[in-house]
């Protein structure tokens, strides 16, 4: 399973380099951590990784959609176009996919979503787990579902979690099927910690000093 970052925390992207293929970012994230020029930042974070860096559109009809994201690929040959699952995404994510361009189809809310970003050529396409449950829904059950869909389907799409909210999530995606998963870096870190590998560390240590000092 591809791990990705969520955010455009150049300090994070360093930080766990060593563990993520790659990046994903939205206007909210660009909005908090990229005061400086958007076109900067997102080639900073291109040198740093060796995957995809996802980048979205603000834009919300086709000719506008398309334009922007074609704007954005020349930036770097790493971006990623997010485009987000409506009729005008979706026809503008078969027109940029026709065209060359990585395309990753974002706020996806049903399988029936997900089919027809495969159908237009997606090269990822992103459920968003975590405010699906926030909504009294399950998220998990749509990422199984469209895991399914994909696999009966044969498409080449990559089904990418998002919205991550807890290590449970992490787990459970990759139990599930997902070719891939973006995560906060504050879920991250948790992914490293058990309180037993602490607890390890600490006695093993306390008996070496005792070695030590027989």
């Amino acid at each position: 399973m591809e791990i990705f970052l969520d955010t455009a925390n150049l300090y994070d992207i360093s930080h766990y380099r060593d563990f993520i293929c790659g990046v994903t970012t939205n206007p909210t994230i660009m909005a908090a951590y990229a005061a400086d020029d958007h076109k900067n930042i997102i080639g900073q974070i291109c040198d740093m990784v060796i995957g995809h860096v996802s980048v979205e559109v603000i834009s919300e009809n086709f000719n506008d959609m398309v334009r922007e994201g074609q704007e954005m690929a020349a930036w770097n040959n790493k971006i990623c176009i997010k485009l987000p699952c409506t009729f005008d995404g979706l026809k503008a994510c078969r027109h940029l996919s026709a065209n060359g361009i990585a395309t990753n189809m974002t706020l996806c809310f049903s399988s029936a979503q997900a089919l027809l970003a495969a159908r237009c050529g997606a090269a990822y396409v992103s459920p968003f787990i975590g405010r699906l449950d926030d909504d009294g829904c399950d998220g998990l059950s749509l990422l199984e579902e469209i895991s399914d869909i994909y696999d009966i389907g044969g498409y080449e799409t990559k089904l990418l979690a998002a919205s991550v909210r807890n290590v449970n999530h992490f787990i459970q995606s990759a139990m599930l099927g997902a070719d891939a998963i973006t995560i906060p870096p504050s879920i991250l870190k948790q992914c490293f910690e058990h309180h037993l590998t602490e607890k390890g560390i600490k006695i093993f240590s306390e008996d070496f000093r005792k070695s030590i000092k027989g």
